[in-house]
């Protein structure tokens, strides 16, 4: 799964959550969510991404590239 990066980061600004406070409600590096919000980490865990849509309370499909075959 590709997690998009510009959502994760508008959805978070919009849900007045800082990089700091989704670390604590992840559990994840807040560089390593930085970096997956600016697109550098092309194949997370999947396991990752969806602690990041748990967190924002958002489906999984909300943070993520619609996969094409």
């Amino acid at each position: 799964m590709r997690p998009n990066g510009q959502a994760i980061r508008e959805i978070r600004r919009a849900k007045k959550i800082g990089l700091r406070m989704l670390q604590q409600m992840t559990g994840l590096n807040r560089g390593y969510l930085s970096r997956l919000e600016r697109g550098h980490i092309r194949e997370p865990n999947d396991d990752q991404v969806r602690k990041v849509a748990t967190a924002l309370h958002v489906a999984l499909e909300a943070i993520t590239h619609k996969e094409t075959k």
